[in-house]
């Protein structure tokens, strides 16, 4: 389900190892795209995630195992995906699977060496999905830690944002490594106040996929960050995005969820604040500096 970059590319290495694969696209017929599914895997913008269900749920008259590979919060709700999908899937969440980690498209589709997590409750699934869509190329670990898993994914675009908005600013290797890792920290606190195991944030779908959308040139998170910092408006900078931007919306959902949570996250309280508020870059580099100083593992 999603035929962008990603989805198209999952399409064709799986068709590739052998699978038998229908793509859908907005317009697509759904019926027939759906018919006989043994895995539907989702590879759509998390914001889009509940009005594509509302739409395939009178579609399911199996119960095939469900694959999301969306990186974000809903906007509103505050929900991550699995939660989306039991609001509308009542039965879901022992066939739900979070697919994760550190995997551009344009380098799965060069069969670049790549590894992900698949998160279910349900071991059982998540091992089958392991065995089916490895690749020779792409190594699935599983996992039980779904919201660990789901939160790695959303708060890395985020973060991404920031560390571009220091490049922006013209910072160097030193601010960048230190910005990662206090991001990471902060991804930490409020994984373990949703209830994640915080090891899970050292793993690929975590760590790994932090380390890729920050440091990584096809990351556009990290390029809307990098024109931030370099003075160019928001508004500028979506007039010649070429695809979604996961990080815009999820900001705004874990300024949310932090503020409710009472979870300290300071640095993605100033990406809010300059997407949302206005804050110049400068000034909220001047604020976070001028911050008291703490024991470095406050908080957790």
């Amino acid at each position: 389900m999603g035929a962008g970059s990603f989805g198209t590319t999952l399409a064709h290495l799986w068709k590739g190892a052998g699978h038998e694969v229908m793509l859908w696209g907005r317009g697509d017929n759904l019926e027939k795209t759906l018919k006989d599914a043994h895995f539907i895997v989702f590879a759509i913008p998390c914001q889009m995630i509940r009005s594509v269900l509302k739409k395939i749920n009178p579609h399911l008259l199996k119960k095939p195992i469900l694959i999301n590979t969306a990186k974000g919060i809903e906007q509103n709700t505050l929900k991550l995906g699995s939660q989306i999908f039991l609001d509308e899937i009542k039965d879901s969440e022992e066939r739900f699977v979070a697919l994760s980690g550190p995997t551009f498209a344009l380098e799965l589709a060069k069969g670049e060496p790549s590894g992900a997590v698949v998160a279910s409750k349900n071991q059982s699934i998540a091992t089958q999905v392991q065995q089916t869509l490895s690749l020779p190329f792409l190594r699935l670990y599983t996992s039980d830690d779904v919201v660990g898993v789901e939160l790695g994914g959303a708060l890395k675009n985020v973060m991404a944002i920031a560390t571009g908005i220091a490049e922006g600013l013209g910072f160097g290797l030193n601010s960048r490594a230190g910005l990662i890792t206090r991001c990471l920290h902060e991804m930490i606190k409020l994984g373990v106040n949703q209830g994640a195991n915080p090891l899970t944030f050292s793993g690929l779908s975590g760590l790994g996929d932090l380390i890729l959308t920050c440091t990584g040139d096809l990351s556009r998170n990290r390029k809307v960050g990098i024109e931030l910092g370099r003075g160019i408006s928001l508004d500028e900078i979506k007039k010649n995005l070429s695809g979604v931007v996961e990080g815009i919306a999820t900001a705004e959902s874990v300024h949310e969820l932090a503020r409710k949570q009472k979870v300290e996250m300071p640095n993605a309280e100033f990406v809010y604040r300059i997407l949302y508020e206005g804050l110049s870059p400068r000034q909220a580099l001047k604020e976070m500096l001028a911050r008291e100083l703490k024991n470095e593992r406050e908080g957790l």
